[in-house]
């Protein structure tokens, strides 16, 4: 039996990608976010996941950003960069419950 690695920032990476490719449209995140869904194993990288989809880059103990301000490891589509109101707020809750 071969373990899988786990690999977390190789995970970051492809999913901070696809997100900045979505632009600012909700509804080419939610398709990227589930399209993407078959082929990386969200369960395993979950903690990784709710920190890119909350504070667009992985997050090291203590809630500090583990991206070394390289633009490549992080994203502007979550909920930390979202506009300050209920809807907004509300629209990337649907788009991360999915």
């Amino acid at each position: 039996d071969e373990k899988e690695k786990f690999e977390p920032t190789v995970f970051r990476d492809t999913i901070v990608q696809g997100l900045n490719e979505a632009g600012n449209d909700l509804e080419a995140i939610a398709k990227f976010l589930d399209a993407a869904g078959s082929r990386l194993d969200y369960r395993r990288y979950a903690d990784t996941l709710f920190d890119i989809l909350v504070a667009g880059s992985m997050l090291a103990p203590g809630g500090t950003r583990i991206d070394d301000n390289d633009k490549t490891k992080m994203t502007s589509h979550c909920v930390f960069f979202a506009d300050e109101d209920h809807d907004a707020i509300r629209n990337y809750a649907q788009v991360s419950t999915g």
